[in-house]
């Protein structure tokens, strides 16, 4: 099994006591509607029933079995938005091989790094992404690591696909998923350091959160969900997301981006309720509504989430008058605490707090920068534990030793206010990230990266407040000799990262401010970024 750090055996007699942990694998989800005909999936038109889904997830862990891929291994997984996603999830969970899911943005640096970590037996990825066009990537990956075994592709010819694999018959295959109580999978952490960080999720953990979620969103059999963000982040996964949906027996309608043009032709046409959006695409579909006029495209939908970042008061408000629909804000975060503003919340609390946590065991608190109990009202560092919130990063003792104290709560990086009742209001980041538009780019990473320039001596990457991201970036640069910005966005891409991961701007100084004790002086640096935006030099 995974090594993984355990929650302590008084907190998991009491979740176990409470009902939070059922001791169910996350193939319960699917497999409780193994004889459903209703739809499951509408992706590019092809309308998938829950009775195929979980056929089709079952055909491919038989065939993966007889290839000798078996449990306790661990996978690498790059797919799009489409119900092949979902058939590779269960199929995995079946077998008891935990899987890594990356983004369809990731690129080579980000997926090279998962497999190190993990030391994958199994690839399945998109013959369609850039990576995978050729075998030259494929070759590397195998060369570098003795583990890889098995790599099967989606949308490729032969026997050996991901299509035809999944068309081969079950067999005699028997379901070995790991114990409820073990590792299921790996989510993602945005992370603040140059390495991306792996969280252990749990059956019991990641199932009670979606379960819980479920109620808070007002998810049914009825419930028809778009997912237009990228079907692997945390968000749309299980906030309540395809999983809540599955568990529900609702229906998920698969979007490729989250884009007017993408989203609004499937509202209309399959009767969507729900919806889940960051910021910067609600921006959009805000003056795509103002813009055509066809807010009547979004009758059917009655609830909007918006999540992944922080969501102006200005923006929420317009949200009921504008697009016709609730607003729902969802705060989480992949290590576990998701909260939810209620539906039956009052104005106030919608539109200006992003939420209260699921469970009554959430216990959350806010410290000063010496980790002391901060009053209500004040902001300060977000403390949490709970019962599906994780008890550390995967092979990452050192680090956990920073963001865990001594009685087990994470700070999660999270500056926010919590309010008497609960509610909390997101102020910011304590950590050096910027979370653009609810993608998270770890400063330090960027930074070692341009550090490798040979023209560059120094570089700092900052956030600078955006009202359509949230924040953008700017990188300062301290160089040898004259270098143009494009020179260095260029450089960046050769270095195979995710798009959103190039600064926005570039600025060049002779020297980098620095604190009174030697370090870069990154306040100052934030503070110089927005003047130069506040004085029409925006980003």
């Amino acid at each position: 099994m995974i090594a993984f750090n355990h929650w302590p055996d008084s907190f998991a007699r009491r979740y176990r006591e409470r009902r939070y942990w059922l001791d169910l694998p996350m193939t319960d989800i699917l497999t409780r509607h193994a004889e459903n005909a209703n739809t499951a999936v509408i992706c590019n038109d092809k309308h998938v029933s829950y009775q195929q889904l979980n056929d089709s997830a079952l055909r491919l862990a038989a065939a993966l079995a007889r290839r000798g891929v078996r449990q306790g291994q661990t996978a690498l997984v790059q797919l799009g938005n489409e119900a092949e996603f979902y058939i590779v999830f269960f199929a995995l969970l079946h077998l008891g091989v935990t899987p890594v899911n990356a983004l369809f943005s990731h690129q080579r640096r980000e997926l090279t790094a998962y497999a190190d970590q993990v030391a994958p037996a199994l690839l399945i990825a998109d013959k369609r992404h850039r990576l995978f066009a050729e075998e030259t990537f494929i070759e590397s990956l195998m060369n570098r690591l003795l583990t890889l075994q098995t790599v099967l592709l989606h949308h490729a010819d032969g026997k050996e696909s991901l299509g035809s694999l999944m068309e081969e018959e079950v067999g005699e295959f028997i379901p070995t998923p790991t114990p409820a109580n073990e590792v299921a999978f790996f989510q993602l952490s945005g992370g603040s350091t140059g390495t991306p960080k792996l969280i252990p999720r749990t059956h019991n953990d990641y199932y009670y959160s979606i379960r819980a979620s479920n109620p808070l969103c007002g998810v049914t059999e009825q419930t028809r969900y778009l997912c237009a963000l990228s079907a692997a982040h945390n968000y749309p996964m299980s906030s309540p997301g395809a999983l809540g949906l599955f568990y529900a027996g609702g229906c998920v309608i698969m979007a490729p981006d989250p884009s007017p043009d993408s989203c609004f032709p499937l509202i209309s046409r399959y009767n969507i309720t729900l919806a889940a959006l960051v910021p910067p695409a609600l921006s959009v579909w805000l003056e795509a509504v103002k813009l055509a006029g066809n807010a009547s495209a979004l009758a059917s939908l009655t609830l909007l989430q918006v999540g992944g970042a922080r969501l102006e008061a200005s923006l929420a408000s317009r949200i009921p008058v504008e697009l016709g629909c609730q607003l729902q804000q969802v705060f989480g975060m992949a290590e576990g605490l998701v909260n939810y503003t209620r539906l039956d919340d009052d104005e106030q609390h919608i539109f200006t707090t992003q939420g209260r946590p699921i469970s009554e065991d959430d216990e959350v608190w806010v410290a000063d920068a010496e980790g002391n109990p901060l009053p209500h009202g004040s902001a300060g560092l977000l403390m949490t534990r709970g019962p599906y919130t994780f008890r550390g990063y995967y092979n990452s003792p050192q680090h956990n030793q920073m963001v865990f104290d001594k009685d087990g709560f994470y700070c999660s990086g999270d500056v926010v206010i919590q309010h008497a009742d609960g509610y909390l209001q997101v102020v910011g980041r304590e950590k050096d990230q910027i979370n653009r538009g609810g993608e998270k780019v770890a400063a330090e990473e960027i930074e070692h990266l341009l550090l490798r320039h040979p023209s560059v001596l120094h570089a700092a990457l900052v956030a600078v407040p955006d009202p359509l991201m949230g924040e953008k970036s700017c990188a300062f640069i301290v160089s040898r000799e004259a270098v143009k910005s494009v020179a260095l966005r260029r450089y960046l891409r050769e270095q195979d990262i995710a798009d959103y991961k190039l600064p926005d701007r570039f600025e060049y100084l002779a020297s980098l401010p620095l604190t009174p004790v030697g370090k870069i002086n990154k306040q100052q640096l934030r503070a110089m970024a927005a003047a130069a935006q506040t004085q029409g030099d925006a980003l």
